[in-house]
């Protein structure tokens, strides 16, 4: 019989969600609410698929600003899956290492919490022998790689390991316990369960290795689907692994071009047709949208001066959809052929054209926001998006927006209206 497990990380129970919470006090309750309500959907989700273990890599919530309330709800759900006979394995990571957690979580029948020592734990599940090897964060900082702690497989059994890592690094992440995946896949393990980087990843060679990203974002820098993984090891030791979407509320960027608009009377109109549309292609999932207005239009000017007016008008129509909430608004709009004839032919051309392909100006300015973010408290270093790609993503765009808006107050007239 078939070997299966769900994996996942980084729920960060309670997180404090200081900047959201000064923005809209009710949406962050909302927020910190929907961390629960995903953990106790991954509950559910063991149940009905009936497996064999929960697997749990690190950050479970940020040590010391958790509620009290926090391990006593975690003991709750997880003794639901022992009570089923489901096994539950727990390694702390940077946010809840065992130095930080000052509201120890007393583990109920059936689970596991592995200490400040590599340790292995051995059972028997679907006619075969599982080796499960953790390692828990002794302190917050693990500034050296943790695998040359881990113990050898176990031979004839599927050994599955579970580790809390930056792998060789990520924008936005703090540098922990880093490894590379080759060197994950030389341990000779069938399944490493990671966590720590916020965004899904999956590497295949002689092992699995996984990264399941978070359960349930907190922030619009953790838009997109947020999922757990469901892992089927079969009799000839094949893994395969499905992702399943747990969140009861997502985040997203909404584009919303606004081309050929010169009516100001249709902005809220077009507002609220984008909303309900992401509304309707989100299958019930409460959302947090963050509109992002983009085209060539004659209104870019107002749009970026009245903004806070356009985003008013945002609020009023998700409120209506209900189930919506808007974070606030980007504008990226241009005014286009507003700007031809009004201002010098090679200053539109370098701008619009010359700037965006400048190598040069492209690295500093990822230098630059690799610095603002390191400088920010963790929970906001994702802003920018979790990966490099991400990163370059948004100077890029950062880089247009503010473009656009430099050419909308230069041209003659464009304060008008």
């Amino acid at each position: 019989m078939a070997v299966r497990f769900v994996h996942t990380a980084d729920l960060h129970l309670d997180s404090p969600l200081v900047s959201l919470a000064l923005r809209d006090p009710a949406l962050a309750e909302e927020v910190g609410t929907a961390t629960r309500t995903a953990l106790s959907r991954i509950v559910d989700l063991c149940l009905a698929e009936a497996v064999d273990a929960l697997l749990i890599a690190g950050d479970l919530w940020d040590g010391a600003q958790g509620s009290a309330k926090t391990p006593r709800f975690l003991r709750q759900e997880l003794a639901r899956l022992g009570a089923a006979g489901i096994r539950s394995f727990l390694i702390r990571g940077n946010h809840d290492a065992m130095s930080k957690v000052t509201r120890e979580l007393e583990p109920p029948p059936g689970t596991h919490v592995f200490g400040g020592r590599a340790a292995t734990e051995v059972f028997e599940a679907a006619g075969c022998t599982i080796a499960v090897h953790g390692l828990s964060f002794a302190q917050e900082s693990a500034p050296e790689s943790l695998l040359p702690r881990y113990p050898a497989p176990v031979p004839g059994a599927v050994n599955i390991g579970m580790m809390h890592t930056s792998l060789n690094g990520s924008p936005g992440h703090d540098n922990y316990a880093p490894c590379a995946v080759a060197d994950l896949d030389a341990q000779g393990y069938d399944y490493w369960a990671l966590g720590h980087i916020h965004r899904r990843a999956e590497y295949r060679g002689r092992s699995v290795v996984v990264m399941p990203g978070m359960p349930q974002g907190r922030d619009i820098g953790e838009s997109g689907e947020k999922t757990v993984t469901l892992v089927t090891v079969a009799d000839d030791g094949t893994v395969t692994t499905e992702p399943r979407a747990v969140a009861p509320l997502r985040f997203e960027r909404v584009e919303l071009d606004l081309s050929g608009i010169a009516d100001w009377a249709a902005l809220p109109g077009r507002l609220a047709s984008a909303l309900r549309d992401a509304a309707a292609g989100a299958a019930g999932t409460a959302l947090v949208l963050r509109p992002v207005l983009v085209g060539v239009t004659p209104l870019a000017w107002r749009i970026g001066r009245d903004l806070d007016r356009v985003t008013e008008e945002a609020r009023a129509a998700a409120e209506a959809i209900g189930g919506v909430w808007i974070d606030k608004l980007e504008a990226r709009v241009s005014g286009g052929d507003v700007q031809a004839g009004r201002l010098p032919a090679d200053l539109l051309r370098l701008l619009n054209d010359d700037l965006p392909r400048d190598a040069g100006l492209a690295a500093q300015l990822r230098k630059t926001a690799e610095e603002l973010l390191h400088d920010l408290p963790p929970e906001l270093r994702g802003l920018l998006g979790e990966d490099e790609a991400a990163l370059d993503a948004a100077c890029a765009a950062l880089l247009a927006t503010g473009t656009a808006q430099l050419l909308a107050r230069l041209a003659p007239g464009g304060e008008e209206g």
